[in-house]
């Protein structure tokens, strides 16, 4: 996969002022859309099941929005524009431990593969959930092992029905378990994001409420 240079900037466009248009509206709507979907379900997983539901339901609808749109998309929002190899975003993450890393107008490698990391536990996330909204669901899978359930034996079963069967119980431990990867998934994202618009001097979150960035620069990856 090639990338594209940008050697001069564009005819009439000078210094802060010159910006390009990089995020098309439905990636913008699909980012925040996420943010306050994902919070809803997180936030409201213990006490307010609807509410917990419903917005789960939201995150798959918008993932599977994204996987479309990353073919379907406008141009920076292809998967074919950003997605780079394992060697690729290696040598980024070295550039960017250097303090040498290029500037990307769309997604780095490294921006790249956190996006992959995401939609994956996401999907998981949300496919689990969906697999404990009925139990009936838990035949698609097949027998989980358990791991725990000879704990939970006695005589009068009381504990066992707190939990539930092992399969059931083994398939929420993953569901808690891929929500919280979320959390340290985001923070690291966060990182990320604030880190990049330091060194590049752009504030990388505007960019995702605007659409524009700076135009490319001599050296930067278009």
């Amino acid at each position: 996969m090639t990338e594209t240079y940008a050697t001069e900037r564009e005819d009439g466009r000078h210094g802060a002022e010159s910006t390009i248009r990089v995020w098309d509206p439905l990636v913008r709507m699909f980012h925040w859309g996420l943010v306050a979907a994902f919070a809803a379900a997180y936030l409201s997983a213990e006490e307010l099941s609807t509410v917990h539901e419903v917005a789960g339901y939201i995150v798959a609808g918008l993932v599977a929005f994204r996987l479309i749109w990353g073919f379907a998309g406008s141009r920076y929002a292809r998967f074919a524009q950003f997605m780079k190899g394992p060697s690729a975003t290696v040598r980024y993450l070295g550039d960017m431990v250097s303090g040498r890393e290029r500037r990307y107008l769309g997604h780095n490698p490294a921006g790249a593969a956190m996006i992959v990391a995401l939609l994956i536990t996401l999907s998981g996330t949300a496919f689990t959930g969906w697999l404990m909204e009925d139990e009936t669901r838990m035949t698609m899978l097949p027998d989980f092992p358990q791991i725990v359930a000879p704990a939970w034996a006695d005589d009068d079963g009381d504990e066992r029905a707190e939990h539930g069967e092992g399969g059931e119980s083994a398939l929420g431990e993953v569901h808690e378990t891929l929500a919280n990867l979320m959390l340290l998934l985001i923070a690291v994202h966060v990182g990320g994001v604030v880190l990049a618009s330091f060194r590049h001097r752009e504030n990388l979150a505007r960019a995702m409420v605007t659409g524009t960035k700076r135009a490319p620069e001599p050296g930067d990856v278009a």
